[in-house]
């Protein structure tokens, strides 16, 4: 029988346990462990409340954790604090890493402290209930907001900003998130990217988007689209990018309106600073940027001129990046752990039995089906290993030796407790589902199911 434990429930490592339990290895058992009580990582904890579609993803990895030779085990941590590395090691055949990138990048530009300045990292974990998340405060007092950044992320927090609450009262967003962003007077939001329309990194389906939210109006300058020359000639352009220009050009040649709130998209603009509120220097109330120009190389050079937009809400958005995990080696200039085809680098040497797959093995690319192709690969080398691997003694039932090194496991039947708890808690409040937005809920909710 081949033991493998799994860290980390988002769609990387469930499909390392589908691709486990689907490679025609007839004695396998995947356990897949969770820090959180809830699985599913980021499509339960990253994809926007109103992308119902996508989050419907969470059925497909649901039938996979219900296998009956797969077992969930959530509130489980792993690295300090929790399980050890090593022990994790001595429990299981293989270990499989799938841990992400758990932090943002930052912008290294004086005044990010300023109060009012965020990662969008931050906002999304609030209006998404994920138990760490900071409380509220993100649009209080502010009726302007830059977004910083062109990539998907960034068109979902500006498109959450515009949101009305008829809109994300069906969604299934935490209510003190719902009451907030229903009380918002953010009117102008800038999404505000250092390259040219040509090299954004949003899809056209996410980009159409913004077009499609009531009371909103879309606005684009021609003149700084046409700094870009291919937006001006794009038919070297992929498919993908041809389509981002043509919605822009439609939006760029539309006639102005006067709506309520307005999303202004910039390109060619550079954050060099931070600038307090005149009022209260404590507090972000302006961004100063420099406009950039196309360097011939793909790349963008700064031009000396200024330009400040005013901001009491700022939301970086320029990218994910993976963290070390004590017991690992980690690659710093990548943001990974090193490795070939998915099997763990210690100084250059493959390490018999530790494995990764998702972000933290490739970086913060791709979508969520990028995850397939990546978990496969790193199935296939172990199960080439695995001969070797299953020679080795390990715990028959390692759960009571999870207990013993500090884990109290959340069992799958502690999380459809969650689930049942999340449906009563929005039939309360005249809602479909409501999340449950702390540790202390979550985990009395899962407390009344029946342990195994």
């Amino acid at each position: 029988m081949l033991h493998v434990a799994v860290v980390g429930s988002g769609p990387s490592g469930v499909y390392t346990a589908q691709c486990l339990v689907q490679s025609g290895l007839s004695e396998v058992r995947v356990d897949v462990l969770d820090r959180l009580p809830c699985p599913y990582g980021l499509v339960r904890y990253g994809v926007a409340p109103d992308h119902e579609k996508i989050k419907s993803l969470q059925n497909n990895l649901r039938a996979v954790l219900e296998d009956e030779r797969v077992r969930f085990l959530g509130g489980v941590q792993v690295g300090p604090g929790g399980v050890p590395v090593a022990r994790l090691r001595e429990l299981y055949h293989a270990v499989v890493y799938c841990v992400g990138a758990a932090t943002d990048r930052h912008l290294g530009v004086p005044g990010e402290e300023l109060s009012g300045s965020w990662s969008a990292t931050d906002f999304v974990s609030w209006y998404s209930a994920h138990p760490d998340s900071v409380t509220g405060g993100f649009a209080l007092g502010a009726h302007s907001a830059v977004v910083v950044g062109v990539g998907n992320v960034a068109v979902d927090v500006t498109r959450m900003l515009a949101r009305g609450a008829t809109e994300l009262s069906p969604t299934d967003m935490p209510q003190a998130a719902l009451s907030a962003l229903a009380e918002s007077n953010v009117t102008e939001i800038s999404m505000i990217g250092r390259r040219g329309p040509s090299q954004a990194r949003f899809t056209t389906k996410e980009l159409r988007e913004l077009g499609a939210l009531p009371d909103t109006e879309v606005v684009v300058d021609s003149e700084e689209l046409a700094l870009d020359p291919q937006y001006v000639d794009p038919s070297a352009l992929p498919a993908a990018q041809r389509r981002n220009v043509e919605v822009l050009r439609g939006w760029a040649a539309a006639p102005p309106q006067d709506r309520p709130r307005r999303i202004r998209l910039r390109f060619f603009l550079r954050p060099v600073e931070l600038l307090p509120d005149e009022g209260d220097r404590t507090r972000v109330g302006a961004v100063r940027f420099e406009r950039t120009a196309p360097d011939g190389r793909g790349g963008v050079v700064g031009t000396g001129r200024y330009e400040d937009i005013e901001a009491q809400l700022v939301l970086r958005s320029v990218g994910y990046r993976g963290v070390p995990l004590e017991g690992l080696p980690f690659d710093t200039d990548h943001g990974t752990v090193p490795h070939l085809a998915g099997r763990v680098l210690r100084d250059g040497m493959v390490t018999p039995g530790e494995y990764v797959a998702g972000w933290i093995k490739r970086g913060p690319t791709g979508v969520i089906g990028t995850n397939r192709p990546c978990a496969k690969e790193t199935v296939t080398s172990l199960l080439e290993d695995a001969p070797e691997l299953v020679r080795r003694d390990v715990a028959q039932e390692p759960l009571a030796a999870l207990r013993a090194a500090g884990a109290a496991p959340v069992p799958w039947a502690g999380w459809e407790a969650i689930e049942r708890a999340e449906a009563e808690l929005g039939a309360s409040l005249g809602r479909r589902v409501v999340k449950l937005p702390d540790w202390t809920s979550l985990l009395a909710a899962a407390r009344t199911a029946t342990s195994s």
